[in-house]
């Protein structure tokens, strides 16, 4: 194969996987040799892994900068927290977050070793973690495999692969290198960080962490089950309010990629429509207190008297409060959206994925 189309199979893979198009290395090559190709490609033609991953942290450079690894002290401290309330499945950090190759999006990946996945689930939830379990057929040297996944959402995202208990001095090898993976115990982690990170108190790093509030964590908690909250065919069409939600998202994401706190309110505006639907703006707000700013605050507390102000309907009074505000414009952009996004059959993307969006949004935002 010609070096140049090689490379261009590389550069499509890794923007494939870099914009989460595609998880998997497997995939994400062959589906780019699809696209750039004409006729078949064999498989000793298409580019490494490793070709792929370099790509993938020159995406990461270019986009990111030094802020692609801002965050890896911190993700390495979550992942050792983890590991400690897991001592006993023998877990294991490896991926992104060991080698320090993380970029937007990275998750922390951790071994786990047990029988029972249940096992693992009951500790979890008895600590107030929110997380679902998944079966999934992976592709790995030609082979496909079935593995258990957990994926644990906090204010990082985990990754838990679940093996049995007797694989856990099993040497597994890397999709990328071929050679034996980069991990490390709980022992090692400890080590490396008071090794890379000089100065750090250890004990009270852990500690600051676990009093932190997770406020994307209770977002999902509320937003989930609103899969379940019907709305009036007349006024919503488009069916349930998790689906009207992630629709006004989606549009405002379009219209306002940058703004946090204008997709927040989008996302959230109805979410106390699970609580009392006959006066969800005061039920939603009350539940939000303390996780919102003012700006947010007021965009959801006021969407339905934008809704009266469009119709002209509105009093005196508070259209001369709205007028007078300098979210007013923001307040009728999402009024606009609001009403928009009630389309039957929408494509839209998921819970997760709409707050981890933010997270990424709130990190950068930090870092500036």
């Amino acid at each position: 194969m010609d070096h140049k189309l090689r490379q261009a199979i590389a550069m499509e893979a890794a923007r494939l996987m870099y914009e989460r198009t595609e998880t998997e290395y497997f995939t994400a090559k062959r589906k780019a040799a699809k696209r750039l190709c004409r006729g078949t490609v064999k498989p000793s033609d298409l580019p490494s892994n490793s070709e792929i991953r370099d790509q993938i942290q020159l995406f990461a450079r270019l986009h990111e900068g030094d802020k692609r690894t801002a965050n890896l002290k911190e993700m390495r401290l979550a992942a050792l927290a983890m590991m400690r309330l897991l001592r006993q499945f023998k877990p294991r950090l490896i991926g992104s977050v060991m080698t320090g190759h993380i970029r937007k999006g990275s998750d922390i990946d951790l071994h786990v070793f047990s029988n029972s996945a249940g096992l693992i689930t009951d500790i979890l939830e008895n600590e107030g973690y929110q997380f679902d379990v998944e079966r999934k057929a992976i592709v790995k040297f030609q082979e496909s495999r079935v593995f258990t996944h957990i994926d644990v959402f906090d204010r990082f995202t985990f990754e838990l692969t679940v093996y049995d208990e007797d694989k856990a001095h099993y040497v597994f090898k890397s999709s990328i290198t071929g050679k034996a993976i980069e991990r490390a115990s709980i022992a090692e982690l400890e080590q490396m960080l008071e090794r890379e990170y000089p100065g750090l108190d250890l004990e009270a790093d852990l500690k600051e962490q676990e009093v932190e509030v997770d406020s994307f964590a209770i977002f999902r908690m509320m937003l989930l089950p609103l899969e379940n909250v019907q709305q009036s065919a007349k006024y919503h069409p488009e069916g349930d309010v998790q689906y009207h939600l992630l629709q006004v998202f989606e549009l405002a994401r379009d219209a306002r990629p940058y703004d946090e706190e204008f997709l927040l309110a989008a996302l959230l505006h109805d979410i106390g429509k699970g609580i009392d639907p006959h006066d969800h703006v005061v039920a939603g707000l009350s539940v939000l207190d303390g996780l919102i700013t003012e700006r947010t605050h007021f965009l959801i507390e006021h969407h339905m008297d934008a809704l009266a102000y469009k119709a002209g309907t509105l009093g005196a009074r508070m259209r001369r409060l709205l007028e007078a505000s300098e979210y007013f414009e923001d307040l009728m952009l999402l009024r606009e959206l609001d009403t928009k996004g009630r389309v039957q059959g929408a494509i839209v993307g998921t819970v997760d994925e709409a707050l981890n969006f933010l997270r990424e949004l709130a990190r950068e935002n930090e870092g500036e």
